[in-house]
């Protein structure tokens, strides 16, 4: 069994694609996914699955029908299933996602 361990700034260095989840690394059934948020993405839900939003760089809101939630940097919040939800960048920022590893990025 190897251990490999990643660096956060030099996966962020490499992302140029908005909206395009990269895994990072699994975790039992989990993983972690990084991603560039430029601009708002669409309304979504994940029927079965929770989701956690932590914010590496930038700053982001995630609306939802009961109000916006603004994310800075080494901020996160947990979206529950089944909850709509839009993620938008303010500025372009660098997001982790930790999700199930069945969730569809682009929600149910």
């Amino acid at each position: 069994m190897s251990i490999t361990k990643f660096n956060l700034n030099q996966i962020s260095k490499e992302i140029h694609t908005p909206w395009a989840p990269t895994d990072i690394e699994t975790v039992n059934n989990a993983v972690i996914r990084i991603a560039q948020f430029n601009g708002q993405y669409h309304w979504h839900k994940h029927d079965h699955q929770d989701e956690i939003f932590l914010v590496f760089k930038g700053k982001i809101i995630i609306q939802t029908k009961n109000g916006d939630i603004l994310l800075n940097e080494n901020e996160g919040v947990k979206i529950p299933q089944g909850v709509e939800h839009c993620p938008s960048s303010i500025e372009p920022s660098i997001v982790l996602m930790f999700e199930p590893l069945q969730l569809i990025s682009k929600g149910d």
